[in-house]
């Protein structure tokens, strides 16, 4: 297990970035969380497996279809062994 902190840059707020990144986690029985920044980008939080956490990153870099992706920042962390996928709101 990997513990990976994304922040996804463009226009990323308002085209259902949140709700589907919960749906693709989902699927893909990666845990964590994700909210939108004040700054207009989406924040997420993500454990999973290395194999598949490279597969919800590639799914980050490109996101749903009204999301126009412009960068992606990704950090390491210490696993928290969280349990979901949630949505938090601001």
């Amino acid at each position: 297990m990997i513990h990976k902190e994304i922040v996804i840059k463009g226009r990323v707020q308002g085209v259902g970035f949140r709700i589907n990144a919960k749906r693709v986690a989902d699927s893909m029985h990666v845990q964590g969380q994700v909210k939108n920044l004040l700054d207009g980008n989406v924040w997420i939080m993500a454990e999973a497996t290395p194999d598949i956490m490279e597969d919800f990153v590639s799914w980050c870099k490109s996101g749903p279809a009204m999301a126009v992706v412009k960068e992606v920042d990704i950090t390491d962390g210490e696993v928290q062994h969280i349990q979901g996928f949630t949505i938090l709101y601001s």
